[in-house]
């Protein structure tokens, strides 16, 4: 059986049958009304942002499978954060400050679509993100949360 995949980015709950959806699917015949839906009922938890929307067509049947990733890190650090971007000068122009609890409810998110399963590696990621875009944890440099999670510090926050 023929299967098409198509990747787009689409904003929380707001799909429309107009670009990028449209154009994209335009053609293959389906229901574009119950693709939207779909894409919105599995979005809607991310309004406000951009997520990756991958939609799997059987071309015979005309049947589809929509399958959802996680935001950028950045856009789940923002949303946290009540901000509407990065700091145009992360070196010394800070944006806000996160809780460690908050740095590990985003690792636990992007783990999910991740290559590691290992919540600690994760939530170095998350600090690293936060370091380039302006955002202190804790009211720390992220960088000094990374050295405090390398001698266990952390260890009961993030658990396992």
């Amino acid at each position: 059986m023929p299967k098409k995949v198509v990747k787009v980015m689409i904003e929380g709950g707001k799909a429309t049958p107009g670009p990028p959806l449209g154009p994209a699917l335009g053609g293959l015949g389906l229901n574009m009304g119950l693709v939207v839906k779909e894409i919105n009922d599995k979005t809607k938890e991310y309004a406000g942002m951009k997520v990756p929307v991958e939609i799997e067509i059987d071309l015979e049947s005309k049947e589809f499978e929509v399958r959802v990733g996680t935001p950028p890190t950045s856009m789940l650090i923002l949303r946290e954060l009540g901000a509407e971007k990065g700091s145009s000068d992360p070196g010394s122009k800070r944006i806000g400050d996160l809780k460690m609890d908050q740095v590990v409810k985003i690792a636990r998110t992007k783990l999910e679509n991740a290559n590691t399963s290992d919540l600690k590696k994760m939530v170095k990621q998350v600090l690293g993100t936060a370091l380039s875009m302006g955002v202190t944890v804790e009211g720390k440099d992220p960088r000094e949360i990374q050295r405090e999670i390398d001698s266990g510090a952390w260890d009961e926050v993030i658990g396992g």
